[in-house]
């Protein structure tokens, strides 16, 4: 992951117990194939749990979160407005939960 993320991952322990019960998601692009993308979508997942947020995974595309590698094509890019549209719909779902 992008030094700067970690960075604000790191900094974000200063909101621990105040993300619980939010949702999240992450994604990330990459220059090459097998240069760690879904390997940083997996560490920002792991923050966003350790905060107590609520994640929801697909069981088609890129399970973990949205990746593209290189400059994003159609394909990344529908993956990137679908994993959008299930975070609405979850946030949609969980209501005044939140």
């Amino acid at each position: 992951m992008a030094a700067e993320m970690k960075a604000f991952l790191d900094k974000s322990v200063q909101f621990h117990t105040k993300l619980e019960g939010k949702v999240g998601a992450a994604f990330s692009s990459g220059g090459v194939l097998g240069g760690g993308v879904e390997t940083a979508v997996l560490e920002m997942t792991k923050a966003l749990l350790i905060h107590g947020m609520i994640v929801q995974g697909t069981p088609r595309g890129s399970h973990f979160g949205a990746v593209a590698i290189g400059k994003p094509d159609p394909s990344a890019k529908k993956e990137c407005r679908m994993l959008g549209e299930r975070v609405a719909h979850l946030i949609k779902r969980l209501g005044p939960v939140l």
